[in-house]
């Protein structure tokens, strides 16, 4: 199927060794970023009974009113955010996490989201809220050098947020991106954008992806009935960092980094992990979809003990005031 936004063919990323790790696919599924559909439609190809699509974008159930009513009661949508999950289902078969920003957003200008594109610099999954315009346009130079340092992992984060105060009013996309080659060396070949660090840090802080994802696993391990698997896709080492030492430390793998500290209580797994390491994309899939590059998908499978909630700085999130970049 086309994506609606360009006409090209929507590929779900890493859909392949998802639907190979998680069979046999059967009962209900959470798809938490529904997007074009892409994982919705495989789950139900798999084998799913119904799959419940939850979105915080509206516009995702729009462009699906042409193809979701073939699937009758099958498909249930859902707008919210993942982070919520376990209030619109539970005793979930599966729950499904794509991360980041979704190529049905990204291929439209007037979203905001492409350095590539010109179109109002907005960002707002929901659409609702305030801006990146706004967070550029009123945040202090110290705020948003944080921002971009620890979100978007960006060594010249002092730099491009001193630029970006410099040049106020910024209300466009492209305005943006010609602040940002200001303040860096033109991308050598093979290398990415000099403006994809600062728009991917704008991007999470405007929609509070990383708080969304913590509380998002969260409401996964309470949503899950035993026997029950989470997979989740992620795109950078953040979110896989989190994704990470949350299914650790919910699968009674974490161990003591200090052998003079008390020892941590012991807890009976929430979690149990099959496969360690995290799957990446094959040759296949490179060649198909480039932006699958980065992509990585942890799996693990819900067991009969009860859910507890997580500090989300222990799972590695970013948190503000952690200062660096030049």
């Amino acid at each position: 199927m086309s994506d609606p936004a360009n006409g090209k063919p929507h590929i779900p990323v890493l859909i392949r060794p998802l639907i190979a790790a998680v069979s046999p696919v059967s009962g209900v599924w959470l798809d938490g970023t529904f997007g074009a559909g892409g994982y919705t439609r495989e789950l139900l190809a798999a084998g799913a009974g119904q799959v419940i699509g939850v979105d915080r974008d509206p516009l995702a159930f729009e462009m699906a009113a042409d193809w979701a009513g073939a699937y009758g009661d099958r498909i249930k949508m859902q707008l919210g955010t993942f982070s919520k999950l376990d209030e619109y289902a539970s005793d979930l078969d599966g729950v499904v996490l794509d991360l980041g920003v979704s190529s049905m957003q990204l291929d439209l200008a007037e979203r905001g989201f492409s350095f590539m594109r010109d179109g109002p610099l907005d960002m707002r999954m929901s659409q609702d809220g305030p801006s990146a315009a706004d967070l550029c346009n009123t945040a202090d130079e110290v705020e948003l050098a944080d921002i971009i340092y620890l979100y978007g992992e960006e060594r010249a984060s002092r730099r491009i947020a001193r630029a970006i105060v410099a040049a106020r009013p910024l209300t466009t996309t492209l305005e943006l991106t010609k602040v940002v080659e200001g303040c860096l060396p033109r991308a050598k070949p093979n290398q990415s954008h000099p403006a994809t660090r600062t728009f991917q840090a704008l991007r999470i802080a405007v929609n509070n992806e990383y708080g969304e994802l913590a509380e998002g696993l969260m409401a996964a391990e309470r949503a899950l009935k035993p026997g029950g698997q989470l997979a989740v896709v992620t795109f950078h080492s953040v979110e896989d960092r989190m994704v990470k030492r949350f299914l650790q430390a919910r699968s009674g793998n974490t161990a003591n980094a200090n052998r003079y500290a008390p020892e941590t209580a012991q807890i009976t797994p929430a979690f149990r992990i099959e496969k360690r390491k995290a799957i990446g994309p094959d040759a296949q899939e490179l060649e198909e979809n480039p932006r699958s590059r980065s992509a990585k998908l942890r799996v693990a499978i819900r067991t009969d003990a009860p859910a507890q909630d997580i500090d989300p700085a222990d799972l590695g999130m970013p948190m503000k005031k952690q200062r660096g970049g030049r």
